[in-house]
């Protein structure tokens, strides 16, 4: 048997650097629905900080036309649903982050992806 180590560095990076914010919405309600209700659809979630702020992401891999490779997340901050994409953004080999082309395209792909988890979860997240 053969395993590659895969340093903390590396997960951390991807998930919470190379991400930024699309869109948040306010609410201790809201939170724990979206919690309830992603959790029913999805299972346990794909990671959870050690901190009270932090309960719950789901991470995903984006398969279409746009943002085929893309990366989302659907997560809590402090009483907060935010969703997180590195769409339109690249990690340089010395880790800082450059915008590209296809970052223009954030807004609309916010707007599509905040559709789908409405659609998807039956609950309202509108700006």
């Amino acid at each position: 048997m053969q395993l590659q180590f895969v340093p903390i560095e590396a997960f951390y990076f991807a998930l919470t650097l190379d991400t930024r914010v699309l869109r948040e919405w306010s609410g201790s309600s809201l939170v724990d629905e979206a919690r309830i209700k992603l959790r029913a659809r999805y299972g346990e979630p794909s990671t959870v900080a050690a901190a009270r702020q932090n309960t719950f992401n789901y991470v995903f891999q984006v398969e279409n036309s746009v943002s085929t490779g893309s990366v989302i997340e659907i997560f809590d901050w402090a009483d907060q649903l935010r969703l997180s994409s590195n769409l339109g953004l690249e990690r340089t080999a010395s880790g800082k982050v450059n915008r590209l082309e296809s970052f223009n395209e954030r807004p609309r792909f916010a707007a599509e992806l905040s559709a789908h988890f409405s659609e998807l979860l039956g609950m309202t997240l509108v700006d």
